[in-house]
């Protein structure tokens, strides 16, 4: 199973930006689908975003749909998470697993583990 790496997390400002990276690290990202999860302090892991790898289909939760972007770069092996318009409730781990499955309007995972995730804190 391939090892993913989290990274882009930090400190902004409500209103503030951050781009998030899923790389797959030593081998190649075979998989159909990348999803990333948000964990809010104290809460469980809730899907965010999904996209298909083959066909670049996207999913969003409603709360962040118009606000983050999930795009893709097979070339790299990588996943991307650009998050605007940054809201507090957005704070968080947020974590991307290949243990998931999507479409358009509906989302569904299957993780058995989760990687070390990236912290975002979005705060004045």
């Amino acid at each position: 199973q391939v090892r993913l790496v989290e990274s882009g997390g930090g400190l902004v400002q409500p209103g503030g930006s951050l781009r998030l990276s899923c790389a797959a690290s030593g081998s190649t990202l075979d998989a159909r689908f990348i999803g990333w999860f948000h964990q809010a302090p104290g809460k469980e892991h809730e899907g965010v975003s999904c996209i298909s790898l083959s066909d670049g289909t996207t999913y969003y939760r409603d709360p962040v749909k118009g606000r983050f972007s999930i795009s893709r770069d097979n070339a790299k092996n990588s996943v991307y998470l650009q998050m605007n318009n940054l809201k507090p409730e957005d704070t968080g781990i947020y974590y991307c697993s290949t243990e998931v499955t999507c479409g358009r309007t509906w989302f569904a995972e299957f993780v058995k583990a989760w990687g070390q995730g990236t912290q975002v804190t979005v705060s004045s």
